[in-house]
């Protein structure tokens, strides 16, 4: 059995191997005191590492409000109202296809629009333009590669969501086109 140290005996004091509360506490107060979420501690054989939970990792999944995209040279909102939101151009593909009977060309990929093959040079496309199945109708850079996009039906462009040199995301609304008519 082991001996009873007599109370003020040995205080503040611990024999290898044994720990001290008192040192303990003092130490979890120096960690809240200086913000240390981490601390190892050796003395005399003893070895101590205290550790708090990471506050970071909780924070990391925390969920942010989403920025307002706001678009220079946009058409008026229908309600002054009513903000611009990251989901407007996919709004108003949807919009504009149950009222005009339009087919939206969506991108493929993540990268950056651009609407002609160089910088001076003259878009693939404007609105009001006929084109036929498979012909080009802008050019995404991703990953420095430069990838066509075609358009996968006949008819007219009548709007053209994205603007040149800006980032688009997959599955984002690129071009509108009203389909030919089969006679």
């Amino acid at each position: 059995m082991a001996k009873k140290k007599k109370s003020g005996e040995g205080a503040g004091k611990a024999a290898p191997g044994n720990v001290n509360l008192g040192e303990l506490e003092h130490l979890l107060g120096f960690m809240d005191k200086h913000g240390l979420e981490e601390f190892e501690y050796e003395h005399a054989g003893l070895r101590i590492r205290l550790k708090k939970p990471s506050v970071v990792g909780a924070a990391a999944f925390r969920q942010l409000p989403l920025p307002e995209i706001v678009v220079a040279g946009a058409p008026p909102l229908p309600s002054a109202a009513a903000p611009v939101s990251a989901d407007a151009p996919a709004r108003e593909a949807a919009e504009a296809g149950r009222s005009d009977d339009v087919h939206v060309v969506k991108s493929p990929i993540v990268g950056t629009f651009y609407s002609s093959a160089s910088p001076g040079a003259e878009p693939f496309v404007a609105i009001g333009s006929k084109v036929e199945s498979g012909q080009v109708l802008c050019i995404i850079e991703a990953m420095k590669l430069m990838n066509e996009i075609e358009a996968d039906v006949a008819g007219e462009v009548i709007r053209i969501f994205a603007e040149n040199g800006n980032p688009v995301e997959y599955g984002e609304p690129l071009f509108g086109i009203r389909p030919h008519r089969k006679k």
